[in-house]
Order: C-alpha cells, then structure tokens, then sequence
C-alpha cells in the first residue's frame, strides 16, 4: 500500500477559472475504466512545458514539443492512459495527429493548439479508434471542479489518485494553483514515468512561466527515482489562464518568487506522492547529502544511493546493511573524496565517520529506524556548503509481481 498516501478529497482540489475538465471510458486497454481526458484552456492562457530527455521518446512528446515551439496559443490537453504510442515510428506520430485533428474538430479550434499525452505500455500500436470515440463524451462532461476524476482518469499502476491545490494572496488578489500528476514506477529523474499538470488563474508573462517550470520541476520532479528507469512519455505542463485579475507576473514582479515557491510547494507534494505510491512501495526515504563541493555531487551521492536495489531490498526488509550505503557513497563519481572527512546518518543516528563505523552506532538503533515508515539518510560531505535532497522508496516483492504482470 502507499506509504502515508491518499487521495484528495475532490472539494480540495480547487478549480481553477479559465479550465474545464472531462473524461470518458474509451476502453483503450481495460473495460470499464476513465481512460481519456480532455483539459479545455480558455483563450489567452499561456503554457509551458517539459518532458522526457529519452532519445526513444513517444510520439506525443515529439508532437507536443512541435506545438509549442511553434508558439501556438493551446487550447486543449488531451490524455489518454493504457498505451503509451512510445516505439510506435510514423504509424504513432499519425495517430498522434488524428487525435489532435479529431479534438480539434469538436472544440473549433486548430490541431496545432491541442497538446496530446499517452502513457501506458510501449511498443504496441495505440487503438486510436477508440481514443477518437471517447473524445466526444469526454468534451460532454466538462465541468470546473473535475480534478478528482481528472487525476483517475490518467493512472496506469497508481494506486492512489494525485492531486494538490494551493491558494495565495498575489497583488491584491486571490490566485489558485492546482495540481494533478501520475506515476509509480519507471520513475527516475530527467524527468520520471509521470504525467503532470499545474495550473493557476495567476496572470504570469510567457517567459515568467518558464523559468517557473524550470525551477519547479528542478525542485520537485528531478528529485524522485523509484527504480532508476526513465520513461518514454515524461511530461510536466504549467498552465495559467491570468482570470485572477491580478497585474501580469514577470519575473522583475515583486510577486514573482511568491507564485514560484507555491507552484514548487504542489510540484513538490506531487512529486513525493508518485513516490510514496511507488509500485510495492512499503518506505518512503529521503536521501539529505549536504556540505558538498556544489550541488551537483550531492546529486550524484545521492541517487548512487536511492537507485542502488541493494539499498533499496535493505529497507524494505528494515535490515540496517549500512554498508551498502558507504558503498553507494564511494562509487558515486567524486574522484577526489576523501571518506575519512564524511559522516553518515540514519536518521538522527551517526552510523559512520573516519572511514568506518562509528564508535557510538549499535545496530539495534539503526534497526529501530528502518523499522520506521518514513526514514531520513543524510550524508556530510564536509567538502564545501552545497546540498541536494532526493526522494526514494524501497524494493519489495510487489514490485517485481507488479511489473512482471503489467501487461495482463
């Protein structure tokens, strides 16, 4: 089960003027399940997006990156769940574009102002039959407060239905950030197997949005791995729709670090929910490496350690085998790190300093903290004052079962 995970409830999620939301059950893998999604912008709502840094990327991700780079006013979103149109040549990029031409139709709009996502499995062709049927029933159900049904409608393995909303007093007036996102496993940074979509009715510049998504998703959604794999379809998109009626966000604005941190703090919380929903995921860990050179080798220190499945069994089994954290360390790429200078903590327990174990740690305290649900690992560098945080789970025998039977 989730680690200290559940789903919203649809009244906290709080619309957002300018966005309408509906789905439909196309049946595009299962019977019977909300498997399409259309995100309506009103116009004059600005977007910004990043995705996947996979070479092998899906057809949707090629396309929703063409669309916006030709710096078309976008008008919809639309999501499908169930197959991912990832290794899927030019017969995917196709059925991409049916499915941006088909909305199109039905909203009166241009194709080129519609942003496709798929996520599901990879390298079967996407029933676009289907798709372009649910689509009509999908636009039909719109409605504001729809985020609830709109974050169900986009699972895959999830367990637990994603979703976050902030609200803050920006230049006088009321502005709403509300999120939604999905994700479980093949999560790993640059970005994870997610899908997300934050928007606000804030009036923010094209080129404040950006360097907000750019922070956001630095912040938030490149600080998570469950298994180290990095999916074919990632993609974050920050929408604003500027109905607030506050005076337009720059980034010389007074306002403009306010908007950010709240966009980050939903990103953040989203970002932590696809891990706390990792697939079999019994810990949620966060890795703490500090008092590095920049913070670049505190990354690197850190995902050595939330990657490593050693590690990641340890946990799930709350057997302290420390060393494979020290191993982790050493093996991370710091060519010049000198082990004698660094600390290891488990939790408020020193377990490691000078090279080796340290002379106060007994087992049984580092037992007593990875019993614990929730587990910190901060490691001292003591090579300068950078630091970076990443956010992990561990391995269990669910996710091999999850996974071995993902496509029945």
């Amino acid at each position: 089960m989730p680690v200290h995970l559940t789903a919203p409830d649809a009244a906290t999620l709080k619309p957002v003027a300018g966005i309408t939301l509906g789905y439909a059950k196309a049946h595009i893998r299962k019977p019977d399940r909300k498997d399409v999604l259309v995100m309506q912008l009103s116009p004059g709502t600005r977007v910004a997006g990043v995705f996947t840094q996979n070479r092998f990327c899906a057809a949707p991700v090629t396309l929703c990156r063409e669309h916006l780079a030709a710096g078309n006013e976008i008008r919809a979103l639309v999501v499908n769940t169930g197959n991912a149109n990832a290794g899927t040549g030019e017969p995917g990029m196709q059925h991409a574009r049916e499915t941006c031409d088909a909305l199109a139709t039905l909203l009166g709009c241009q194709a080129g102002q519609i942003l496709p996502f798929s996520t599901g499995v990879i390298l079967e062709p996407l029933p676009i039959e289907r798709l372009v049927a649910g689509l009509p029933a999908a636009v039909a159900a719109q409605r504001a407060d729809g985020w609830l049904d709109a974050a169900e409608a986009i699972m895959t393995t999830d367990i637990v239905a994603k979703g976050a909303s902030r609200q803050v007093m920006l230049g006088g007036k009321q502005v709403t950030v509300t999120g939604i996102a999905k994700g479980s496993g093949m999560i790993h940074p640059n970005m994870a197997t997610m899908l997300g979509y934050v928007a606000t009715d804030a009036a923010v510049s094209q080129s404040a949005l950006q360097a907000i998504i750019d922070h956001a998703v630095n912040h938030s959604f490149n600080c998570i791995t469950v298994d180290g794999d990095t999916s074919t379809n990632d993609s974050l998109i920050l929408m604003a729709t500027g109905q607030a009626g506050n005076a337009e966000i720059t980034e010389s604005s007074s306002e403009f670090e306010a908007l950010r941190a709240v966009m980050t703090e939903v990103a953040v919380e989203l970002a932590q929910a696809i891990v706390r929903d990792g697939e079999g995921a019994t810990k949620f860990m966060t890795i703490y490496v500090e008092a590095g050179k920049d913070r670049e080798e505190c990354r690197k220190v850190a995902y050595a350690i939330a990657h490593s499945p050693l590690i990641k069994t340890a946990f799930f089994a709350s057997d302290p085998n420390l060393g494979r954290i020290l191993a982790a360390i050493g093996y991370a790429g710091i060519a010049d790190l000198d082990v004698n200078a660094m600390q290891l903590y488990l939790g408020d327990v020193l377990v490691a300093e000078h090279g080796g174990r340290a002379a106060s740690y007994e087992e049984a305290q580092g037992a007593a903290v990875m019993k614990e649900a929730e587990i910190t690992v901060r490691v001292v560098l003591n090579r300068g004052s950078a630091k970076a945080t990443v956010w992990t789970c561990d391995f269990s025998y669910d996710y091999v079962k999850i996974n071995a039977d993902y496509r029945s």
